[in-house]
């Protein structure tokens, strides 16, 4: 099998070609399970601390505790990824929704959870269905964001994972069976649910929620990860007598100011923090009725692993009312600044600028801009305040760019300690954006305002793909693209760069010069998260398959052309022929 046939279209190719195994999931758990682990190989928290010993798995959403999504594998390399060719794929069963996820591969077997929050196990080398589990919800019961599901934990032979309906489900990894349920917080009343994946610290899995766009006060909560029992919650707006309660100017928005979880966070385990990054306040648009900075939305926070507490926080947007979320992806790097050592945090805002501070303090380092369009700011001074700021105006258009889309949706960013690069995607696009005031009714949406997307005023809506330095922000290179990325980034030990378009197309760069050098046709457009993985010796690239999500529904506004692209759901795995590999 040769490169040529990467080109020639998934559908073609699964009609012509033999040796790629196909499988299709099934509707109830199987009874094969998954093999019995070698004695002492649990996957424990101090194996997670230590993933980076471990590259031939990729243990936890975003590979390790220090959210890279880089590995060191290099069997695939940018001299030889052009030769890559499928091996196997996965079926899901149901395209609604996409296929939003993260893979997660521990010891040979791929732990995957698709949309209406169906898990599957798989091996990881062929792709064979080991077991499914379907979870149940009421047959009347509307998701409040969505059918996807971004990822799973897997820790002491769990498989943990949050629902649509806003509990934590805890299912044997060997068996698929249901061990534990918790419910978070009744879904009607708080009008959130959790569609991001759990984090695994020490004994406690630890999960965030959505409700940013509803009237609801955001939290982050702790569970034993053996037997369910609650174990701490951090509240993200600060309640009366709490530091920070002063933020929300005296009024009663604190109850309703939204400050979502939606994503993962990372964990500093030198100093025993979890760091997560805070959505927007509610109302989006409208802060008029919530006076002060109103912390800790569009915060970084630093919480003490064991107890939940706050050790400190950076604001990046006080008082935001252009749905500027914090949330996306902490970025943990020790670099070498002035003769020292510095640990530092690298965060990309939905605002157009990546933020830097020092994770030891919360302290501003630096806040450079990934995109070109930006004047929603002047710019960010010297100590990270905010210049002359164009905020939505009560019943009038005001044009604000990047719109409320963000310059980069929510798939993640990647860093290669290799080349020292940071490497980011970003849409240079605009809205008219009006303020519309609304009454907060808890539980609902809470938006209170409107857009309509606008070409910034250079030229049209565009997307990139960069390379930056991360402290400077200085771009190394750039590859221009017609429509937003929406799959995550994953950089590897061969200097490949891979993701995914919405067209379908999986990509593999070289990642110091960014020149294209390999793309396969996987028949939907990709909005998950590539990983690698070995399996005796053999490297693996595994990319999830499937266009879904609430930013993809909005995307035929701008591009009608987007509402004919394919559904899919499905995970295909990219390998090097034997002869290659020798």
């Amino acid at each position: 099998m040769n490169a040529a046939i990467t080109d020639i279209g998934v559908s073609r190719f699964l009609r012509l070609c033999f040796g790629l195994a196909l499988f299709v999931a099934g509707p109830s758990i199987s009874d094969q399970g998954v093999p019995a682990q070698t004695p002492g190989q649990e996957m424990t928290g101090e194996r997670l601390v230590n993933a980076r010993k471990e590259p031939q798995n990729w243990p936890t959403y975003f590979g390790a505790y220090d959210g890279w999504r880089y590995s060191s594998l290099n069997q695939i390399s940018a001299a030889n990824v052009k030769n890559l060719v499928p091996v196997w794929a996965f079926q899901t069963g149901k395209v609604d929704g996409g296929l939003n996820a993260t893979p997660i591969v521990i010891d040979g077997v791929m732990y995957l959870i698709a949309s209406e929050d169906r898990v599957f196990a798989l091996k990881a080398d062929t792709g064979e269905r080991l077991w499914t589990y379907n979870y149940k919800v009421p047959r009347d019961f509307g998701s409040p964001y969505g059918k996807f599901n971004r990822g799973v934990a897997v820790a002491y032979g769990l498989v943990f994972f949050g629902t649509m309906d806003n509990h934590v489900v805890a299912l044997d990894a060997k068996t698929g069976k249901e061990v534990w349920n918790v419910e978070v917080e009744d879904v009607k009343k708080c009008g959130c649910n959790i569609n991001g994946a759990p984090l695994v610290v020490k004994d406690k899995v630890v999960v965030g929620g959505t409700g940013g766009d509803s009237a609801h006060r955001g939290y982050i909560n702790a569970f034993n990860a053996k037997t369910g029992r609650f174990a701490w919650r951090f509240y993200t707006i600060p309640g009366p007598g709490e530091p920070g309660h002063e933020s929300w100017g005296g009024t009663e928005m604190w109850k309703y100011g939204g400050g979502s979880t939606w994503l993962t966070g990372s964990y500093d385990s030198e100093q025993n923090l979890i760091i997560w990054g805070i959505g927007n306040p509610s109302s989006d648009f409208h802060n008029d009725i919530r006076p002060g900075s109103n912390l800790y939305t569009d915060s970084i926070v630093a919480l003490d692993a064991d107890s939940g507490k706050l050790k400190w926080y950076y604001q990046e947007i006080p008082g935001d009312s252009w749905d500027f979320d914090s949330a996306y992806e902490s970025i943990l790097l020790d670099t070498t600044r002035n003769g020292k050592i510095e640990k530092l945090l690298v965060h990309t805002n939905k605002s157009g600028f990546v933020w830097v501070v020092d994770r030891t303090s919360g302290k501003f380092v630096n806040a450079w801009r990934y995109v070109d369009t930006i004047n929603w700011v002047k710019g960010i001074d010297k100590d990270g305040g905010l210049i002359e700021r164009n905020e939505p105006q009560v019943g009038k258009q005001t044009l604000i760019c990047p719109n409320w889309g963000g310059g980069r949706s929510w798939n993640h960013a990647a860093y290669s300690p290799r080349t020292g690069w940071l490497y980011n995607d970003g849409i240079e696009w605009c809205a008219d954006t009006i303020s519309l005031p609304q009454e907060a009714r808890e539980g609902r949406g809470f938006v209170a305002g409107s857009i309509t997307v606008k070409p910034p005023p250079d030229g049209p809506i565009r997307a990139h793909l960069d390379a930056f330095d991360p402290v400077s922000g200085e771009k190394k290179w750039t590859v221009p693209f017609k429509y937003p990325i929406l799959s995550s980034l994953l950089v590897t030990g061969g200097d490949v760069l891979f993701t995914g378009d919405v067209e379908g197309r999986f990509l593999a760069f070289d990642a110091k010069t960014g020149k294209q050098l390999w793309s396969f046709n996987t028949g939907s457009g990709h909005r998950g998260g590539p990983i690698t993985y070995s399996v005796n010796g053999r490297q693996y690239v595994a990319a999830p398959s499937g266009l879904g999500s609430i930013f993809v529904g909005g995307m035929p506004a701008t591009w009608p052309e987007v509402a004919g692209f394919p559904g899919g759901s499905a995970v295909f795995a990219f390998s090097l022929p034997e002869s290659v590999r020798k």
